[in-house]
């Protein structure tokens, strides 16, 4: 497959070179790369991706599939890079090669990547290999291996009061921000004998913007439990929160706080000055999980309501843990 031509859709006016980087004005599509670039965009718009990433998404994925509609023009492509997964993966390898020579600035090249990635995993194919051009973090946020969690958990289950068990279970069970955990209210929260579901509302750029939470059968037995134990509380009839202090007002970000990394001090979980743990950690954990069970990276950003996929990429990348422990592997005269 070539790269070398290129499409009205890239093509640089004279002087680009010298340093002007203004772009031509984009050619159609032609109607059915118009026609897939509007299923996508439709889609885009029920996803929990920030305005801003939708819109850059949907314009690099216009890029893609106008330097694909030039290819096949040209007889350079090898099957059908839409449906085919091998003939997709090739194709995004020679569409990054060709953003390369055309001298795109590296997060320019990542975008396009990422936008390529979120498309085909929409459309039910496996997600082209190609390589990021400024991957900096090699390694995964810190996350709880199988055993802590366990530890973690049976710690919880066995010492904490209902309102702190629900509040320590939410970060790890359900993927919550701790400012997500203490902005729960009332009306947020619907459990039924069998499922459960929690309303997670946006702050900051995503204002505005709601999530839903499907409620892990162990959440939704310690939700149950505090929901039953919070009338007793100072400020219940008066106050919507679900998680009060003791003088019957919401719960703070920092009392929440304190109390997971007081359940993680308790269960010997704090033990690497470089990242301690937290109730980020949790999150972490539940998000390492997900992505290493298998689970579609787009599921798992809608769950954590991260804009981008890239955030969700991270999950993917191997520990310091997992380094150390392909070592085992090795055959030793012992």
């Amino acid at each position: 497959m070539t790269s070398g031509n290129r499409p009205a859709e890239f093509a640089e006016p004279a002087g680009a070179a010298a340093g002007n980087t203004r772009r031509s004005r984009a050619l159609p599509l032609s109607a059915p790369h118009a026609a897939v670039l509007a299923d996508y965009t439709a889609e885009l718009e029920h996803s929990p991706l920030a305005d801003s990433t939708k819109a850059k998404y949907a314009s690099r994925l216009r890029g893609y599939l106008a330097w694909l509609s030039g290819q096949a023009g040209d007889g350079a492509l090898d099957g059908d890079p839409l449906t085919d997964a091998v003939a997709a993966a090739g194709a995004v390898r020679d569409f990054r090669r060709h953003l390369k020579s055309s001298r795109r600035a590296p997060n320019t090249i990542d975008t396009y990547l990422s936008a390529i990635d979120d498309f085909y995993a929409r459309r039910g194919l496996s997600k082209p290999q190609a390589r990021r051009e400024r991957d900096t973090r090699r390694t995964a946020p810190r996350a709880l291996d199988a055993r802590r969690a366990r530890r973690y958990i049976r710690h919880v289950q066995l010492t904490a009061p209902p309102r702190d068990k629900a509040i320590a279970l939410l970060p790890y069970l359900a993927g919550l921000r701790i400012s997500e955990v203490v902005g729960l209210d009332l009306a947020d929260v619907r459990l039924s004998a069998r499922k459960g579901e929690l309303r997670i509302r946006g702050e900051g750029r995503d204002a505005g913007k709601v999530r839903l939470v499907p409620v892990h059968a162990d959440l939704r037995q310690a939700l149950a439990g505090w929901l039953t134990a919070r009338p007793g509380w100072k400020g219940a009839d008066a106050h919507s929160a679900v998680f009060l202090n003791h003088r019957g007002g919401r719960l703070s970000d920092r009392a929440a706080r304190d109390i997971i990394t007081g359940f993680g001090a308790a269960a010997d979980l704090d033990d690497d000055p470089a990242e301690p743990f937290s109730p980020h950690v949790l999150r972490h954990t539940f998000a390492t999980q997900l992505i290493r069970d298998g689970k579609d990276p787009i599921l798992v950003a809608e769950l954590l309501g991260h804009g981008s996929l890239d955030t969700t990429r991270r999950y993917a990348q191997p520990a310091d843990g997992d380094k150390a422990a392909a070592l085992d592997a090795l055959i030793t005269d012992h």
